[in-house]
């Protein structure tokens, strides 16, 4: 299954070395991107923005000192390349069903759903 994974180069709660060497456990086409800043500023500052930077460079394979060094620099915000990524992932559209359900998968009841009023005690 193709899968992208991203870090971000200082983020001190999922160290990037860790991320990548869990990159390196997955099967299938794998894109590894480190993006500059920490864990907040560096996954969900605003594409828009533009802010900061990012790395892309071959599947991670080695060490990441190594996949690093080989890796290239982008300026910008690494959402503009994980929506590309996307994009190159996607089927063929189809419009969207009219009703929820199906003749084979019927719908059970309106959303949220009874399950969600259950008390956890």
């Amino acid at each position: 299954m193709p899968t992208y994974v991203f870090s971000a180069r200082e983020d001190h709660i999922v160290l990037w070395r860790a991320a990548f060497a869990g990159a390196r456990l997955l099967e299938g086409p794998v894109k590894f991107v480190l993006g500059a800043s920490g864990h907040i500023a560096g996954s969900i500052n605003p594409a828009s923005k533009n802010k900061r930077s990012y790395w892309t460079g071959p599947a991670p394979r080695g060490e990441p000192e190594e996949w690093l060094a080989r890796a290239t620099e982008h300026p910008g915000s690494w959402w503009n390349d994980w929506a590309r990524w996307l994009e190159e992932q996607r089927g063929p559209l189809r419009p969207a069903p009219r009703a929820p359900g199906s003749a084979r998968y019927p719908a059970i009841e309106p959303a949220p759903g009874s399950y969600v009023k259950v008390r956890a005690d």
